[in-house]
C-alpha cells in the first residue's frame, strides 16, 4: 500500500452520491460474502476505473424494480424462467447471463451489457446502499478490481487499489471471513442453468451441479 493510499479515508454517503450524479465511478460494498463493486451511470466510466478498454461489456445493475420490468420482455425465456431470473438477481444476489429475444428492439441503455445474444445483469439491492441506488434506476457495474488484480474484499483494499478520484464507500458493518466475487450463472432458453463463473454463492458446495440443483429446487 502506498503512503497516499494509506492516508485516504472512505467517502461519506453524501460524497458518493455527488460523485455518482456527476458521472464518476464509485466503489460500493456488498453484503458478506461478496466483494466490493465499482459502478457508474455510464459504462465507460466503470471500465476506466478498472483500467481496461472503455468499450468492454459490463453488467447492468438491475437493482430497481422499474428496470427489471423494462427488461422482462427482452428475455427469450418462459414466464416461469423469467420469474426464476428475477429471483436469482434479487434474492440470490447472483450475476446472471440471460438470453435475448432475437429481432427485439432494446433500449439503448442496455447495449453496454449485451453481447452475442446475451445480457449480463447483477441484481443485489443491499439496504445500506439503497439511498444511492434509488437515485439511479440504470447503473453499470463490475467487480471492484483493476485489471489483473483480485476484487477488493474490504474497504482498505479498495482504497489502496483505486485512485482518489474514485470514491470508496465503507461497509457499514465490516464482516470477517473470506469474500469472493459473485457467482455468475447462465439461464438458457430451454430452462437449463449452467455455471459461467464460480464465486461466493457456489463456494460452499462440493460440485457446481449441487448448487444449481438447489437454485432450481428453491423455485
Amino acid at each position: 500500500m502506498t503512503a497516499n493510499a494509506s492516508a485516504r479515508t472512505p467517502a461519506t454517503l453524501a460524497e458518493t452520491r455527488r460523485a455518482l450524479a456527476a458521472g464518476r465511478p464509485v466503489v460500493l460494498p456488498n453484503p458478506a460474502p461478496l466483494t466490493h463493486v465499482v459502478t457508474a451511470v455510464h459504462a465507460p466510466a466503470v471500465n476506466a476505473a478498472k483500467e481496461r478498454p472503455l468499450t468492454q461489456p459490463v453488467a447492468l445493475w438491475a437493482h430497481h424494480p422499474a428496470t427489471l420490468r423494462a427488461l422482462d420482455p427482452l428475455w427469450d425465456l418462459t414466464p416461469a424462467d423469467r420469474a426464476l431470473a428475477r429471483r436469482l438477481l434479487t434474492e440470490e444476489h447472483l450475476t446472471v447471463l440471460l438470453p435475448l429475444r432475437p429481432d427485439t428492439e432494446r433500449p439503448a441503455w442496455t447495449a453496454p451489457a449485451a453481447k452475442d445474444g446475451w445480457m449480463l445483469l447483477f441484481g443485489a439491492r443491499w439496504e445500506p446502499v439503497r439511498p444511492l441506488l434509488d437515485d439511479h434506476p440504470v447503473l453499470y457495474v463490475s467487480s471492484a478490481n483493476r485489471t489483473g488484480r483480485p476484487p477488493a474484499a474490504h474497504t482498505d483494499e479498495a482504497l489502496a487499489m483505486f485512485p482518489a478520484t474514485v470514491p470508496v464507500l465503507a461497509a457499514p458493518h465490516p464482516a470477517a471471513g473470506r469474500r469472493r466475487a459473485t457467482t455468475t450463472v447462465r439461464l438458457h432458453p430451454d430452462g437449463r442453468l449452467t455455471l459461467h463463473r464460480p464465486g461466493a454463492q457456489d463456494a460452499p458446495y462440493r460440485r457446481p451441479e449441487d448448487y444449481l440443483r438447489r437454485l432450481r429446487a428453491d423455485g
